[in-house]
């Protein structure tokens, strides 16, 4: 697995990794992880893997954080 790109972003650690003709993009947030599987044949250039890091793109992750979250804190209050 190679990593191709590592940064924070509104708290959001996003890591993007190349593995097995595949785009890894890993979206972390305290107890919380998304990762989405793209084909490397789907991206003419890594740049082009910028897009997901921006735009509506990333406001849907940051959403999908927030519900995420609240689904985990409900659950824990019911142990």
């Amino acid at each position: 697995m190679r990593v191709v790109k590592e940064l924070v972003q509104e708290d959001v650690r996003i890591s993007i990794f190349s593995w097995n003709n595949k785009y890894l993009l890993k979206f972390e947030l305290g107890p919380l992880e998304q990762t989405f599987k793209l084909s490397e044949m789907d991206v003419l250039e890594e740049a082009e893997l910028e897009q997901f890091l921006i735009g509506d793109f990333f406001k849907k992750v940051l959403e999908r954080f927030e519900e995420m979250g609240k689904t985990f804190r409900e659950q824990l209050e019911n142990l």
